[in-house]
């Protein structure tokens, strides 16, 4: 029996609904997705949360991100599914087993995507030096005898030291991103991370 609230779909439209819904949620699973990543003590995110002000977390972790993709993706998620649903029971259903099968699919394939990156030749290496450099850095966001000793390695306003919160959202960004060039990134961070500890008065190890 056809629905009584006058919505009425022809095909075409309800492919059209089908499409925007799963690439509405491949999207929103894969920010998400992105988002825990991000926030792992593993992914080496945690890492750049240091007491370093406000402005210049924000270069290298945007807080509300995640929270805006999802809404992003529910803005079309939500209508896809009511509209079809209003216009026939069936074809709702058929909506809400497609996003689920999409949001499926979409985080099998990223996971998939995300183990052949990690295990491309070079990125174990680099990523071991990349903890390196994080955990050295955060000894002078975390040490306070540091931060007393070496003031300079937090504060931004130091050429040097905004060239090195630089580089630590650059690597983090390519760890995370399929195709950049990760390795050279982190070269860059070496760098950016000496010149830093120099201006900065650190000694060299």
């Amino acid at each position: 029996m056809p629905a009584t609230t006058g919505i009425q779909l022809t095909a075409w439209e309800v492919g059209l609904w089908a499409l925007l819904l799963m690439c509405a949620v491949a999207f929103t699973v894969n920010a998400v997705r992105k988002g825990v990543i991000h926030g792992a003590p593993d992914g080496g995110h945690l890492a750049l949360e240091g007491p370093i002000g406000h402005r210049d977390r924000d270069l290298l972790k945007e807080p509300d991100a995640t929270f805006w993709n999802i809404f992003a993706g529910l803005v079309v998620v939500v209508p896809a599914v009511v509209i079809p649903a209003l216009a026939s029971p069936a074809v709702g259903l058929l909506m809400l087993f497609l996003g689920i099968a999409a949001a499926v699919a979409a985080f099998a394939v990223g996971r998939k995507l995300e183990q052949r990156r990690q295990n491309r030749s070079g990125f174990t290496e680099a990523a071991a030096r990349h903890d390196a450099l994080l955990a050295r850095w955060q000894r002078y966001e975390l040490d306070p005898a540091k931060g007393i000793d070496f003031p300079g390695m937090s504060d931004v306003n130091i050429p040097q030291t905004a060239a090195l919160v630089r580089a630590l959202q650059e690597a983090q960004r390519c760890r995370l991103t399929a195709g950049a060039d990760y390795a050279r990134a982190v070269e860059q961070l070496e760098v950016a991370m000496a010149e830093a500890e120099a201006a900065a008065g650190v000694s060299a190890p």
